[in-house]
């Protein structure tokens, strides 16, 4: 899968359109945050994990980290990225280029609470350079989630 076929899929909803690319690599959640000019928190990072034999993308706010107990306690594994090598086969998307659209099927997709702080957000879109700016609802409709999960820490005012 690439930016093309992420592009295609989000066809469905008319938001095709919307996908911006990069000259320089958008992968990391600072270059990503200051390619769009945003700030990084609002970068939506997908990270995948390994759930027995598929993978679970997690989609949360770019300043968040998983917190394992958590994590372990909803999903019922210790947290446990998937190897880069292995993210095409198992996910669609290469690393850098990881999103919740057009995912390979069966891999379920779960949001982070640290994102609904935001009313837009910016996931990548299938490639190391690109991104699409969603609203909260529109996430939850484009990636087709599997529901909304409070697994992340570090983004909280204590």
């Amino acid at each position: 899968m690439s930016v093309e076929s992420v592009k295609e899929y989000l066809s469905a909803w008319g938001v095709q359109d919307r996908v911006v690319e990069f000259e320089e690599s958008s992968a990391t959640v600072e270059e990503a945050a200051q390619d769009i000019g945003v700030e990084p928190a609002r970068i939506a990072k997908t990270m995948a994990f390994q759930m027995d034999d598929s993978a679970i993308l997690l989609v949360s706010a770019g300043d968040a980290k998983v917190w394992n107990a958590p994590f372990k306690a909803r999903f019922h594994t210790k947290p446990k990225m998937v190897p880069a090598d292995q993210l095409v086969d198992l996910v669609g998307h290469p690393m850098g280029g990881v999103c919740p659209f057009d995912r390979n099927d069966g891999v379920r997709c779960y949001l982070d609470e640290s994102l609904k702080r935001f009313e837009q957000v910016w996931p990548a879109a299938g490639s190391e350079n690109s991104a699409i700016g969603v609203t909260i609802p529109e996430l939850e409709e484009f990636s087709r989630a599997d529901g909304w999960v409070d697994v992340c820490k570090g983004w909280r005012e204590d």
